[in-house]
């Protein structure tokens, strides 16, 4: 009797472990990581990011399914399925208490007046119909993708690659301009951009006003290219990488930078947001003897590299904020003359990026560079002033003084905040009244906000002799200042 017990105590045993493959598909339900899956927007024929649906079954018994895009008929969407590429895959088997990933792709590539591009990832499992929306909304946009471009050089045939803008243009805000590959201005050529532009940078795509290949030593083309940004408070011109996704929001070293060419004069930049790339503006000069470039109203942030990286060259910048870059906010090399007023330099690099620590100051001035022998080159530094500007940061100094001790070397600082080595001295003739070391009281460094609050040592503190000038008669917010101003870029409001 016990041993009869027994057998049928094991039987009982074995058949409740047995998992089962069951054609009554009635129970057979999957269950989904996300119930609809959604891209953020992308540009017609640029790719989005990869999304991820992992696919779950719940029950005791192995199941198999069958996986389909309801609709493909643009191409548009591409799936992945444990490392199968397709748009229909039969008997795909899921172990019980198992889950499997399908990876998801969307490239818009059709016009639509609602540019929504929506589909459908169909599971039919043993009759039983599951669907999991995919929802992409794309934009369309003007592209400027780069061609050949022959060059002679003697005998030779060269062949260079970039989108060149050979007449005078305008680009207007109707829709965003997307530049894939480098972009090139070229010599007589003028490029107008409209308030309100959205411009777009695919990976590793830069923009030359001027072209630097017809740049040589004995030769330097006049007239090399132009560039006006008419951008306007509430409508300004922004620079910035394709991806739209939260992730990049505030990801530097998405594209290259703004090059001014040598032969590159009287460029204005107003009211831009340039942010997210390597150096927001480099320019160089070796003939110019105009402003190379006007900034005003402007925002530069998020560079991998450096703000404003300027050599031998000539700038005026106002009403302007540069903040969190990799190495310089502004970097000041191999002389030139340089005028800067009411600018907030703040450089929280390493604060906002953990992973990378930041060696180098806001701000360099310097007047030479060694050539591939080592042999120093002198370049005066003519002029570069600073008045009501604040620069400061998380370094313990915050300007760097490179003087080769062989050419001019010319600076002032009037009436700024400075973070400052301690043995500077603040009554040589190169400081105006000058506050070292004192905290700006940014309103909020982790949200980028470098406005500054009631407290901060910059109210009231800054030369009201600017105030002449109309373009500084307001900040870079549109608020009046008052006599005597606040230094940087904002009045406390």
């Amino acid at each position: 009797m016990l041993r009869y017990m027994f057998i049928i105590s094991l039987t009982i045993t074995l058949f409740s472990c047995k998992k089962d493959i069951s054609n009554d598909g009635s129970w057979q339900n999957l269950r989904f990581s996300n119930d609809t899956v959604i891209f953020d927007t992308t540009f017609q024929s640029i790719g989005t990011t990869t999304k991820t649906l992992k696919v779950y079954n719940r029950s005791r018994g192995d199941i198999y399914t069958n996986i389909s895009l309801e609709e493909n008929t643009q191409g548009s969407f591409r799936i992945n399925v444990d490392g199968f590429t397709g748009n229909n895959f039969e008997n795909i088997f899921i172990g019980a208490k198992d889950s499997i990933f399908i990876f998801i792709e969307v490239t818009p590539n059709l016009s639509s007046n609602n540019f929504l591009l929506e589909n459908k990832l169909q599971f039919s499992t043993n009759g039983n119909i599951q669907k999991v929306p995919i929802i992409s909304p794309y934009r369309d946009a003007y592209f400027h993708i780069r061609k050949k471009n022959f060059f002679l050089n003697g005998s030779d045939t060269l062949v260079y690659r970039y989108y060149p803008i050979n007449t005078n243009t305008v680009w207007t805000n109707d829709k965003p301009h997307v530049i894939v590959g480098d972009l090139v201005i070229e010599p007589n050529a003028t490029l107008t951009i409209e308030a309100g532009t959205q411009v777009h940078f695919y990976e590793n795509s830069s923009f030359y006003v001027g072209n630097p290949i017809l740049v040589n030593s004995i030769s330097v083309p006049q007239n090399n290219g132009s560039l006006i940004l008419n951008g306007s408070l509430g409508n300004e011109i922004t620079f910035q990488g394709y991806r739209t996704e939260e992730w990049y929001q505030d990801m530097p070293g998405q594209w290259g930078f703004i090059y001014f060419a040598p032969g590159s004069s009287n460029n204005t930049i107003n009211h831009a947001i340039i942010k997210n790339g390597t150096t927001g503006v480099r320019a160089d000069s070796l003939v110019s003897s105009s402003v190379v470039l006007t900034l005003n109203n402007t925002e530069i942030k998020n560079m991998s590299a450096m703000g404003i990286d300027a050599r031998g060259s000539s700038l005026k910048v106002y009403n302007t904020q540069i903040s969190n870059c990799g190495l310089y906010s502004v970097s000041l090399r191999w002389g030139g003359n340089y005028s800067f007023a009411h600018c907030t330099f703040a450089n929280y690099w390493s604060l906002m990026n953990i992973s990378s620590i930041r060696n180098t100051p806001s701000l360099l001035l310097n007047n030479y560079y060694e050539d591939i022998n080592g042999i120093q080159i002198n370049r005066d530094l003519d002029e570069a002033t600073f008045t009501n500007c604040i620069v400061y940061g998380n370094l313990v100094t915050e300007v760097s003084f490179q003087n080769g001790n062989q050419s001019n070397f010319n600076y002032q600082f009037d009436h700024c905040i400075l973070k400052l080595d301690s043995d500077i001295n603040l009554s040589n003739p190169e400081f105006i009244n000058c506050i070292r070391n004192e905290n700006p009281n940014f309103v909020d460094l982790f949200e980028h906000n470098f406005n500054i609050d009631s407290i901060s040592p910059a109210r009231f503190s800054g030369n009201s002799d600017a105030l002449n000038q109309f373009i500084l008669m307001s900040d870079k917010n549109g608020v009046l200042r008052l006599s005597p101003p606040d230094i940087g870029a904002y009045q406390y409001n």
